[in-house]
């Protein structure tokens, strides 16, 4: 990587770099709606206790990269898993790994909370980023 990168948990005063980077990769989003749960619900993942963002930051404290991850009981199996719903890195950043790197953080803070299980949500309209493949449900497919 160019720069000197840091992983390390979001905080609030990174809600400002969190709302531009996802407003970034949300072109589906319309009006204030979006923005307004763009700003709420990393907001509220912070203040749970059940998550984790991470993101990756230079040295201006611009966020170049996120992965977020929420710890959930799976029924079937059994005990703690961790939902990975959103992993984004900005364009100009991609393909240098550091997707890779946040998704191996938040793998460390699973493992820390006793989860026996990742599981990685994927939005079937998403580019895939290289290295994850995933089968799209859609009316008509079969899984």
């Amino acid at each position: 990587m160019p720069e000197a990168v840091v992983i390390r948990p979001a905080t609030r005063a990174d809600l400002p770099g969190l709302v531009s980077l996802l407003g970034s990769v949300s072109s589906f989003c319309e009006g204030s709606a979006c923005t307004d749960g763009q700003r709420r619900d990393p907001e509220l993942m912070l203040k749970n206790g059940r998550g984790r963002i991470l993101i990756a930051s230079v040295a201006d404290k611009t966020v170049v990269g996120l992965c977020a991850g929420r710890l959930t009981i799976q029924v079937a199996e059994g005990g703690p898993a961790v939902l990975i719903e959103d992993v984004v890195v900005r364009e100009d950043w991609r393909g240098q790994g550091l997707g890779e790197l946040l998704i191996h953080r938040l793998t460390e803070w699973a493992r820390a909370d006793s989860a026996g299980r990742l599981m990685l949500l994927a939005d079937p309209d998403a580019a895939p980023a290289p290295g994850f493949g995933y089968t799209a449900h859609r009316p008509g497919n079969r899984l």
